[in-house]
């Protein structure tokens, strides 16, 4: 059975939403943290560190906005050189957009592309060999439901979360015998600031949302953080090939799975033009 009493788990995106509570989870269950965010969140990583000390665990900070190149090999050598071994990585950094594909700076899609997808794959062909060469480790990667289907006005996001669910699967088959779990959480609708992250450079697009979310609310389960947590590192445990939490996201995911592709599209399409189109 997996432990993670004693191990030294990193977490990037520590600061909020999934990232925060997986982080705080991990110390529950007795591991070790290092809490990684960009540099106006180090207020809010200072303070998970001390929730974190208070139940037991040792905790690091370090600093790095993983949407700039070569950002993943920064954090890896801040990391060697205080001599720290990193058991378990968590990739969970990274946003998305919503607006019509064009509307969007390519300069925003870079720094996603960036964050989703090269960092994400950078931080990880670093620490694993690292982990065959202590004989264990882990890693966990942040997809989303969004890995499965196309989603129109968000079509770059999806994109980036669909290379995150491949990458890991081809992964967890190359490590299969070197005692390296790799997994993948798609989570779907979770409370956290996602949505505002997504709208934030359109007033018309958040506007939308709030509206949305406020006609929405009785009738829409969200998940919570803590909720995406537990389910997270209890699938890890059991050496699931990727997680989709609440059993409402499976559901629909499993409807998908058997709809024509061409009215999948037409349906995740319908309803995100209410909101992004």
């Amino acid at each position: 059975m997996y432990s993670y009493k004693g191990k030294l788990a990193l977490v990037t995106g520590a600061s909020t939403g999934i990232g925060y509570a997986i982080a705080k989870e991990l110390a529950r269950r007795g591991a070790n943290l290092i809490l990684s965010a960009t540099v106006r969140s180090e207020d809010k990583l200072h303070e998970l560190s001390s929730e974190i000390k208070d139940l037991g665990s040792e905790c690091h900070i370090f600093l790095e906005d993983l949407s700039r190149l070569n950002s993943g090999r920064s954090l890896y050598d801040q990391i060697k050189l205080q001599n720290l071994h990193v058991d378990l990585l968590i990739n969970n950094a990274g946003y998305g957009r919503w607006g019509t594909f064009h509307e969007v700076e390519m300069e925003d899609y870079a720094d996603m592309i960036q964050l989703n997808i090269t960092s994400l794959s950078e931080l990880s062909h670093l620490f694993i060999p690292d982990m065959i060469s202590k004989g264990e480790g882990g890693v966990i990667n942040v997809g989303s439901v969004a890995s499965l289907t196309p989603v129109p006005y968000s079509s770059v996001y999806a994109a980036t979360k669909a290379y995150v669910l491949s990458l890991s699967e081809g992964l967890r088959y190359e490590y299969r015998n070197s005692n390296i779990r790799i997994m993948a959480l798609l989570p779907g609708a979770t409370v956290s600031n996602f949505g505002q992250v997504a709208t934030a450079k359109s007033d018309k697009l958040r506007e939308r949302l709030n509206k949305r979310t406020k006609r929405s609310a009785a009738g829409t389960v969200f998940q919570t953080s803590h909720e995406v947590a537990v389910e997270c590192l209890d699938g890890f445990t059991k050496d699931k090939q990727f997680i989709i939490p609440g059993r409402g996201n499976r559901r629909t995911a499993l409807i998908t799975k058997f709809m024509p592709r061409t009215k999948v599209l037409n349906t995740v399409g319908s309803l995100f033009k209410k909101i992004a189109g």
